[in-house]
């Protein structure tokens, strides 16, 4: 963010995060808590949070309700999208997109591969927008929702972060 940035105000965005697991539940869905800690202590709002399954029609479900809802502006998943039979998110969440951001996840595994080395390429993050809504599909790892995060989402999702940010697209999202 450069100098001029702060001269800017901060747009609070409201936020969904969705855990995809089967075996997590509240009690110790780690990277879940890692969202929506750093979403709430960057000012943003946690409009709604779940856990669901690992299965294309739970995720599927619980995605397009918050598409659908006119007060949740972004979801952020985490889990399921590794290459194991039951994961399934990329899957899942990529039908509903109206648009995808590819780079996102070219970032992402560029970013990851400092940490975890060659075995990014296992990683299917993705994100894109679907009725004005944007959409991140983030690997199940603390580490790897806590990098997203920091290097990619709080930045995009900030009004303040210049040259360009999601926010400031927000109100063209619907145009045709």
């Amino acid at each position: 963010m450069s100098d001029s940035a702060s001269a800017r105000e901060f747009i609070p965005v409201s936020i969904a995060a969705l855990t995809i697991s089967d075996t997590r539940t509240s009690a110790d869905d780690r990277s879940g808590d890692a969202l929506a800690q750093r979403l709430t202590d960057a000012g943003h709002r946690l409009a709604d949070r779940r856990i669901v399954a690992d299965d294309i029609y739970q995720i599927r479900a619980a995605v397009s309700a918050w598409i659908a809802a006119p007060d949740i502006q972004a979801v952020i998943t985490t889990g399921g999208t590794g290459v194991s039979g039951r994961d399934g998110s990329p899957e899942a969440v990529a039908p509903l997109l109206d648009k995808t951001l590819d780079g996102f996840g070219e970032v992402f595994r560029a970013l990851s591969f400092d940490d975890i080395g060659a075995s990014t390429v296992q990683s299917r993050a993705l994100a894109g927008v679907a009725n004005a809504t944007y959409i991140f599909v983030l690997p199940g790892a603390p580490g790897a929702c806590k990098l997203a995060w920091d290097k990619l989402i709080a930045l995009q999702l900030d009004y303040r972060t210049r040259p360009c940010n999601l926010v400031e697209m927000m109100p063209r999202l619907l145009e045709k």
